[in-house]
């Protein structure tokens, strides 16, 4: 029979120190990212909902398997091939592409050992996004690769200040 869970059971909460660091990380890393999009429009859409999520990773809990570069870097990677791949040569229709993308990038990453859940995200945007998304089609990498990489030196700085941090706890 399963354990019930009690509010004991709850993980504690951050100190405030830690949840101001997180604020900052957050604000800075998708600001630079919204701010690239915004200073040099280009049409491609650099601020894309899996970053959401992403930050949560860096920023948060930037100890985690799931946080480190190379599951940063090769999940976001892999899941946009995944999605591109299946928008642009099998299929466009939303059943099945939009779980085709998905699975596939989930797989990918497994395959890979760069599991970042983001990924998953990454790949169906791939396929849901609007027009100007689809009328990347490879060049979709750029602007994915482009926000992961700020994301990542905005980890690397505001995670590293303070000696009693550091990020990450790995390279690859």
């Amino acid at each position: 029979m399963a354990q019930r869970l009690t509010k004991q059971d709850a993980p504690p909460r951050p100190p405030l120190r830690i949840i101001l660091v997180t604020f900052i990380g957050a604000f800075l890393g998708i600001s630079l990212v919204a701010l690239l999009e915004t200073r040099y429009p280009s049409g491609w859409m650099l601020t894309i909902g899996s970053f959401g999520a992403t930050a949560v990773l860096l920023y948060a809990i930037p100890g985690s398997a799931l946080a480190q570069p190379r599951n940063l870097f090769g999940g976001h990677l892999v899941s946009a091939v995944a999605g591109i791949i299946v928008y642009h040569y099998i299929t466009q229709e939303l059943f099945p592409a939009a779980p085709l993308a998905v699975a596939i990038a989930i797989m990918l990453m497994q395959l890979t050992r760069t599991l970042h859940p983001p990924g998953g995200a990454t790949a169906l945007i791939a396929v849901i996004g609007p027009q100007s998304v689809h009328d990347l089609g490879w060049v979709y990498l750029v602007p994915v690769m482009a926000g992961v990489t700020l994301m990542f030196l905005t980890a690397l700085v505001v995670h590293n200040i303070n000696q009693k941090r550091s990020y990450p706890h790995y390279w690859w």
